[in-house]
């Protein structure tokens, strides 16, 4: 599995404004009937010309200087924009493109400690937090915003930090620059920054923001005393990874989907093809005790086999740990099915297994021909070495049927079988079989049948 990166582009420092209005001594700034008015005006053109999709819903008109020794002029606007970001634009005379900041970036720059920063006033851009939600909404985290903090922004992009009232790890939002929701949204967790960086997170540290691995880790119901943790990655399909090493030598991958909700535990042991595996925990011996264990649940349930490998099926809901088996003492391999509990269990060799559901990809097919092999020597067909099989299915009333064709280039067989236990019940000859499944289809057999 491959896990994704996020590119940055060279980020900026804060920015606000250039044009620094002098506050009223005398009273809290307000929105003058006429600032409005021009503000209403002018607003249309600026937006068009600055590249902004801003639904305008209100403007207001901050003011205007002159630059002493270029003689140019910079207005200054507040714009307020239906079910998005408020807008403060910035117009100067010798620039064609307005520049565009977020009322977001101008509080952010306040609170940071620019006294001059010049702040949106109109009754729509009240909350700016609330100007980002569909922003927020768009790019897929499921994030409440407790706090927000603007980091500054690029020639195409703005980036915030969110931190969420669902608690850690909170995330870094990238928008496009002027801010549109029909422009691509991006939201990456914010363990994917380091704090040693010029762009990481500040509203929560680090250690609060790990310790979305305890939640997922309690979460998952396995009995882990936390020694470490760890952050592995994004892959394309959006699902999240952590790692959990236990003082007890185990370890996991934790997996969320796209919008952080919890989905697995994987077994360090089982994780190798997640990003290279687990960093934290030495899987080597903890394979090992594996192999150990499978070992002695197969000879528990009479099949004999020292497990040299093993790899789980994608199944559950059931009470029961499924898991294909290589063996280091038998060619052919099984699937086992072991209950939760401990007790009991069931091994199917890999040239039945698939009746019950399960396909073995851990060993060859040809190593489970010598069992449908003595299967036809049981129902007294000695003649037939099989060479090749195909599992047909199982039909309603509990009968299994297997194909096979056989090395001395004589027809093959369809092999009736009984399915609790699984042994074999009636050898079918191709030409007797055509009402099962279609018939005998491997290449030898429906050209002799």
């Amino acid at each position: 599995m491959r896990i994704v990166g996020w590119a940055i582009a060279v980020m900026v420092a804060l920015a606000s404004p250039s044009l620094v209005l002098a506050a009223s001594k005398d009273a809290a700034p307000s929105v003058t009937k006429e600032a409005r008015a021009k503000g209403m005006a002018d607003a249309p053109a600026l937006l068009q010309a600055s590249g902004s999709d801003c639904q305008l819903a209100d403007a207001r008109f901050l003011g205007e200087a002159a630059d002493p020794k270029t003689k140019a002029k910079t207005s200054l606007y507040e714009v307020a924009c239906t079910g998005s970001e408020g807008l403060l634009v910035e117009k100067v005379s010798t620039d064609p493109t307005p520049q565009i900041f977020t009322c977001m970036e101008a509080k952010s720059a306040a609170e940071a400690g620019n006294k001059t920063a010049n702040q949106c006033l109109l009754p729509g851009n009240a909350n700016p937090v609330e100007g980002l939600t569909p922003f927020i909404q768009k790019s897929g985290v499921t994030c409440t915003p407790d706090k927000v903090r603007a980091l500054g922004h690029s020639s195409t992009n703005v980036f915030f930090e969110l931190a969420c009232h669902e608690g850690p790890p909170g995330y870094i939002l990238q928008l496009s620059a002027p801010p549109s929701l029909a422009k691509p949204i991006q939201a990456e967790s914010c363990l994917m920054f380091d704090p040693n960086t010029n762009v990481h997170c500040e509203l929560t540290d680090r250690a609060t923001q790990m310790s979305i691995i305890d939640q997922l880790t309690k979460a998952s119901g396995k009995p882990c005393a936390i020694k470490d943790r760890g952050y592995i990655g994004v892959a394309s399909s959006g699902n999240t990874y952590y790692e959990v090493a236990c003082t007890d030598g185990k370890g996991y991958v934790l997996q969320t989907d796209a919008k952080g909700a919890f989905v697995k535990a994987i077994p360090c042991v089982e994780a190798d093809s997640i990003a290279g595996g687990c960093k934290l925990t030495d899987t080597r011996q903890a394979k090992t005790d594996e192999n150990n264990l499978y070992t002695q649940l197969a000879k528990k349930a009479g099949f004999d086999c020292t497990v040299s490998g093993y790899a789980p099926f994608e199944v559950g809901g059931n009470g029961k740990e499924v898991v294909e088996l290589t063996c280091s003492n038998r060619p052919d391999g099984g699937v086992g099915e072991f209950p939760a509990s401990g007790a009991g269990g069931v091994v199917y060799d890999c040239a039945h297994s698939e009746l019950m559901g399960y396909r073995c990809s851990l060993s060859k097919a040809a190593a489970a021909y010598g069992k449908l092999t003595d299967d036809l020597k049981a129902l007294g067909k000695t003649t037939c070495q099989v060479s090749e099989s195909r599992v047909v299915g199982v039909t309603s009333d509990q009968t299994g049927y297997i194909e096979v064709g056989c090395s001395d280039g004589l027809p093959g067989y369809m092999i009736a079988y009984t399915m609790n236990p699984i042994k074999p019940k009636t050898p079918l000859v191709c030409a007797e079989a055509k009402g099962i499944g279609g018939g005998c289809t491997l290449p030898h057999n429906a050209t002799k049948s």
